[in-house]
């Protein structure tokens, strides 16, 4: 039972993974996802949002080259 206290929900992973994207995560936090996390959780989640920052990049991308071409 003390066990499902200390694992870390998924918006914790989420915050955590995507501070880490930007490389602001606090040591205390570093800490806290060594401690509590697993790392099949940040693995899915880091997969997750890279994709989604891919598609978001080639949907920008897209919608320039669009608005840019002479019609």
């Amino acid at each position: 039972m003390a066990e499902q206290k200390d694992k870390l929900s998924f918006f914790q992973v989420l915050a955590s993974v995507a501070s880490s994207f930007f490389g602001v995560q606090k040591n205390a936090t570093r800490e806290r996802d060594f401690k509590h996390g697993r790392a099949r959780d940040f693995i899915f989640v880091g997969i997750f949002l890279t994709v989604a920052f891919i598609l978001v990049v080639w949907g920008v991308v897209q919608l320039v080259m669009k608005v840019a071409a002479p019609t």
